[in-house]
């Protein structure tokens, strides 16, 4: 129930408190100005996404350690959701998708949300590197220098030297 014209006290020292009046609901004893409306939903791929980031593996913590100072040369996110998927790091310079495959991944069921997953993620334009969790435990430092230069490198083929001659009027500039 709120009671309108109420005056309450904010402050807890005697000389520094500040009588208001105002909207006061009696049962938290606080004012209810401003705000309002419904509280914000999150997609569920983002609360997803969310809690992952507070559950990571071992082998994911080794790599993003190492990604995250831009060691790589890329910027990349941890947990980043695409789609109805989350990736476990997801560089957006490169659309470039790395999964960390642990002993889970051996399953079959995994094996077939894998399979959807990376047609998924393929179908819609992002390169997709999948490293092994052991290899992680073994070498980290050389797993992410990897993956660095998987990112700097471009997206789309350069033409070779040797390759056809430029059509008309484009050899112009």
């Amino acid at each position: 129930m709120i009671l309108p014209g109420t005056e309450f006290r904010v402050g807890s020292s005697p000389g520094r408190s500040l009588t208001m009046r105002g909207m006061v609901n009696p049962k938290l004893g606080t004012s209810e100005a401003g705000g309002g409306g419904l509280p914000r939903t999150l997609r569920p791929e983002v609360a997803l996404a969310r809690k992952y980031r507070r559950e990571l593996s071992y082998p994911e913590v080794l790599l993003w350690q190492r990604l995250r100072a831009k060691a790589a040369g890329s910027k990349f996110r941890r947990q980043h959701p695409i789609g109805q998927y989350v990736a476990d790091f997801y560089c957006v310079a490169a659309r470039l998708v790395i999964e960390v495959d642990g002993q889970i991944h051996a399953t079959p069921e995994q094996i077939n949300a894998d399979l959807a997953k990376d047609a998924f993620l393929t179908e819609n334009g992002y390169r997709l590197v999948r490293v092994n969790a052991a290899d992680i435990l073994k070498d980290a430092d050389s797993v992410a220098t990897a993956i660095g230069a998987l990112a700097a490198s471009p997206l789309h083929h350069q033409p070779s030297a040797g390759g056809p001659p430029p059509r008309s009027g484009e050899d112009q500039a």
